[in-house]
């Protein structure tokens, strides 16, 4: 077997100017053909997913302000392309079909509403912190209900798809995760996606059109100032909502969520989720950033070109300083009884020891077929064996030395 681990990392020498693999390029020119007929407007956007559901029932709508800011700052990302146009617009029609799924399925089954969540055992933190390894980890056994990748996207079946094996939600997240893989060939290296791998409920949030998501996918300053300016209660609200439906759905007894969103978010947390157990994880924040930085300066290439490397980096330097100063101010919201902090070295050092420590703060009993499930998942999903990704300050135009400085708080208070 090769040993992936000393492979030499892979360079991303075209994060400014992307190139893309060559057979994806009819894919590409047939997305831009198809541009003119994927407007970034709301009234379009509605039309469409009713359209493709048969159903003209939104529920609140109170999103449609979100939606309106959200669009308007698409429209502000300098040298959107039209394959950025086109993905925006399917992923925006998704989500309004979603709500309209959703606000369906409430109709025909009131009795959801009443559907009992046991208190979610969440994980915060920063990606490259160790976040999706613990999340996959202690998803492998029998323990909690997850939200698998095709889930996520397609959280409600459409009616005339319901009970259809294989669920045609599955393969078209096959077909979305092979153009995805095509396109951007090292994001595995950087964060695995499956079809079936665990999700985070950002992707749930997204559907009340408040998520953190929204940042995540394109550079929209706009957004996030609207996003930053309001409480986020009433969309966790929809979020436990969903969860119900979900549960109602396709079973469950406890939820395991996780999402970076949560750092700057335990106050709505403890409020909406009571006791809500969290699992929040730490690393020394400059490689964790730099590494962040690459999958984001790497994945803009699916909407913009040039990609403006040196300001999405600057953005989110400050984005981050921010959620983690809100989590040092808030952090204990959640008490120790219900709460625990697991620095990235202790959790590779004891991965086992680490459930167990996360099973017995959640009052949970491992079980052996989940004790079998997770050591198996470790011996097939070792560290870095799908290679790695080479990055530095210099690739974002930072200061190492300031970076250290701006992020010197979080580490006094949970890595020293």
């Amino acid at each position: 077997m090769t040993d992936i681990s000393s492979a030499s990392p892979v360079v991303l020498d075209d994060l400014a100017d992307p190139r893309f693999p060559a057979a994806i390029q009819p894919i590409r020119d047939m997305m831009a053909a198809m541009a003119p007929e994927c407007p970034l407007d709301a009234e379009a956007l509605h039309i469409k997913a009713s359209a493709e559901t048969g159903l003209d029932d939104f529920g609140p709508d109170d999103y449609r302000e979100r939606l309106d800011v959200y669009l308007a700052a698409l429209q502000e990302i300098p040298g959107l392309s039209d394959a950025g146009v086109v993905n925006f617009h399917a992923q925006l029609v998704q989500l309004l079909k979603n709500r309209l799924l959703l606000t369906d399925l409430l109709t025909r089954h009131p009795e959801i509403h009443d559907v009992e969540l046991a208190p979610p055992v969440v994980i915060a933190g920063l990606p490259r912190t160790g976040t999706t390894h613990l999340h996959n980890l202690l998803a492998a056994g029998p323990t909690f209900r997850t939200l698998p990748y095709w889930e996520s996207n397609e959280p409600f079946p459409l009616p005339s798809e319901a009970g259809a094996e294989p669920d045609p939600r599955r393969t078209r997240m096959d077909a979305a995760v092979d153009f995805m893989n095509a396109v951007m060939p090292h994001f595995a290296l950087m964060h695995e996606m499956t079809t079936d791998h665990v999700h985070e409920e950002i992707q749930l949030l997204a559907n009340d059109f408040s998520s953190m998501l929204f940042e995540t996918l394109a550079h929209v300053p706009r957004w996030r100032d609207y996003y930053l300016s309001h409480d986020q209660t009433p969309h966790y609200e929809h979020l436990a909502l969903q969860l119900k439906a979900l549960q109602f759905l396709r079973g469950g007894r406890r939820w395991l969520l996780k999402s970076p969103q949560h750092l700057e978010q335990l106050p709505v947390l403890d409020r909406v989720f009571p006791g809500v157990v969290v699992i929040t994880t730490h690393r020394d924040p400059v490689p964790v950033v730099l590494s962040m930085l690459a999958m984001l300066t790497y994945s803009a290439r699916m909407h913009c070109a040039p990609v403006p490397v040196e300001d999405i980096a600057a953005c989110w330097i400050d984005r981050l300083e921010l959620m983690l100063a809100a989590l040092i101010r808030d952090r204990d919201v959640i008490g120790p009884e219900r709460s625990i902090d697991i620095r990235f070295d202790d959790f590779m050092a004891d991965e086992m020891g680490t459930a167990a420590s996360v099973y017995a703060l959640a009052d949970e009993v491992m079980i052996e077929e989940a004790r079998a499930a997770m050591a198996e998942y470790l011996v097939e999903h070792q560290r870095g064996r799908l290679g790695r990704v080479a990055t530095s300050p210099e690739m974002f135009g930072l200061d190492p030395n300031e970076l250290q400085a701006r992020f010197a708080p979080y580490v006094e208070r949970f890595l020293t």
